[in-house]
């Protein structure tokens, strides 16, 4: 493996401060994420399970949960990453082609995309994509110098790519596919990989999404109300429909906290993919200001720590973590606006679940390390320039 020419100090890099500009709209974005996900689903939680407070006991305790793998990703040297690389790739395919194991697998909404593992429930797809970010991270880091050589930077990463795709696309869910391909594509050309690569890509990507969504009547019936939802009012339109409503409906200031009316059975989903329809309906213009201003501190602080780490590998990796958890907010977002059609993807730190919550608050307290390394040891990292 090529070694890196920089020289490295022997530091202590799981001591040291947190980055609060980082972890306080983390932490913040939580707190209102465990607000509105009560708020959300009370109605919801009483008619299922007799209580108003389901959904929020267990948002409180995946929020400990994340909390804990913040820590714990904060004080883990995410060097050791490298050699995690493989083995969390291994274990992703593994748990996403578990899904289709009978007894084991488990399936909601006619999708296929949880896994049941004693009392617990995991969505593999979110590991999935923190493995392959530090996949791509380790390889783009040991392979520099050639990555503009298509058989070295753009194929064996494609390919990787494909397989985790495939998986995902058979659950199905497209959305966490567009996710993963949107990162994958980041990195790459963050790392240097050639324009002449990476652009093509994109162009054959048209066709064949296409062709995934008309191979289906309900997606080609989704994507068809994505272009006018009040003719789908009563089936594939229906959920556009009552999200805009929602944000029609809160104006500047919105309508306060629990006064939604859309999640009284007319908003599907409305604590987990459409949770930022409520907020825009329950807190109006300024509540989505405020959330939309902590998003961007968080994607600010990780650039700022991708553009100062100390080594290629902790660029690559901040740049991964940034780029999901932009990717995934501004999916999602153009979804409850109906700027893009229906997907099934959560609002990080906001929306319902898990498996989303642990794996987002983990992954910033990896750029939280990344960061603390680069305050001890500044140096600014530059990747090679495109020919």
């Amino acid at each position: 493996m090529k070694r890196d020419s920089r020289s490295y100090v022997s530091v202590d890099e799981s001591v040291g401060s947190y980055d609060v500009k980082l972890m306080f709209p983390v932490l913040i974005l939580v707190t209102i994420g465990i607000i509105m996900v009560y708020s959300a689903s009370s109605v919801l939680a009483f008619k299922k399970f007799g209580t108003d407070f389901y959904f929020l006991k267990k948002q409180a305790l995946f929020a400990m949960a994340g909390f804990i793998g913040l820590v714990c990703g904060r004080h883990f040297p995410y060097r050791h990453f490298k050699k995690l690389a493989y083995p969390f790739l291994m274990i992703a395919i593994i748990l996403l082609g578990a899904i289709f194991i009978p007894g084991i697998g488990y399936s909601a909404g006619g999708s296929a995309r949880w896994l049941r593992l004693g009392v617990l429930t995991v969505q593999p797809s979110e590991f999935a994509r923190l493995a392959m970010i530090i996949y791509l991270a380790y390889s783009l880091d040991k392979k520099n110098g050639e990555l503009k050589n298509f058989y070295v930077g753009f194929l064996p990463h494609v390919f990787v790519l494909g397989i985790l795709t495939v998986l995902i696309a058979m659950q199905p869910d497209f959305g966490s596919v567009v996710i993963l391909g949107g990162i994958t594509w980041l990195m790459l050309f963050v790392a240097g990989v050639r324009i002449l690569h990476l652009a093509p890509s994109l162009l054959l990507l048209v066709p064949i999404g296409y062709i995934y969504m008309v191979s289906a009547e309900y997606r080609a019936r989704r994507l068809m109300s994505f272009w006018d939802p009040w003719q789908y009012s009563a089936n594939e339109g229906y959920q556009i429909i009552h999200s805009l409503m929602a944000f029609g409906t809160g104006g500047i200031w919105g309508t306060g906290i629990g006064q939604s009316y859309q999640k009284l059975h007319y908003l599907p989903e409305p604590h987990t993919d459409f949770i930022f329809s409520v907020i825009g309906e329950e807190l109006g213009l300024l509540g989505v200001t405020i959330v939309l201003s902590l998003y961007v501190l968080i994607l600010w602080r990780g650039i700022i720590i991708a553009k100062n780490a100390v080594d290629s590998f902790g660029t690559f990796l901040a740049t991964g973590i940034t780029s999901a958890i932009a990717v995934q907010v501004c999916t999602n977002m153009g979804v409850a606006l109906g700027l893009l059609p229906t997907k099934g993807l959560t609002l990080p730190f906001l929306s319902y679940g898990g498996t989303s919550l642990l794996v987002n608050m983990a992954s910033i307290g990896i750029l939280m390390n990344i960061g603390t390394l680069a305050h001890k040891q500044p140096y600014a990292y530059r990747p090679p320039r495109r020919a």
